[in-house]
């Protein structure tokens, strides 16, 4: 698969651990790579199988979500709770999911498939966690912090472009 992503301008710490880099997204190249906050309410809402639920899959979070009401404070086995409308499983709690988009407004046009503003200072991650209330969990909600930073409830989900 060709390379989706280009790092340019790296700096390494004394382990030798990359601390910041410039990076830039081919989109047309067929490889994996971190979807578009778009994409992700996409596949969370059920994609054209949408029945139009509060979270990934249900209206009742505890059917699709491990979240504080029921998680014991801690990431649980993927997959154990049902899956959404597309087969999708945990993409609301469990962890929340960074996404390739730079957190900011939404345009007031109608648009297909965006990709987020060109540049900015915090990331956005999506779905909420095992320790997030449900309002969190929410198809809807939006969340965002600095790339560089690291989060015990966060992670990722590549996607791979074809």
């Amino acid at each position: 698969l060709k390379e989706v992503y280009t790092l340019t301008g790296i700096t390494k710490n004394s382990d030798g651990n990359i601390e910041s880099a410039n990076v830039t997204v081919d989109w047309s190249a067929a490889g994996y790579r971190l979807p578009t906050e778009a994409e992700w309410e996409w596949a969370a809402r059920g994609g054209k199988s949408s029945r139009g639920y509060t979270y990934a899959g249900s209206n009742s979070e505890g059917s699709v979500a491990w979240y504080s009401g029921n998680s014991s404070n801690k990431t649980q086995a993927a997959g154990t709770k049902a899956s959404n409308e597309l087969g999708i499983y945990d993409l609301s709690g469990n962890v929340c999911e960074w996404c390739w988009d730079w957190y900011g407004g939404y345009s007031s046009g109608s648009q297909a498939d965006p990709k987020g503003p060109s540049s900015g200072s915090f990331r956005v991650y999506r779905g909420g966690s095992f320790n997030h209330d449900a309002v969190y969990l929410r198809v809807s909600n939006r969340s965002f912090s600095s790339p560089d930073d690291r989060y015990y409830y966060v992670g990722f989900r590549p996607v791979r472009t074809n």
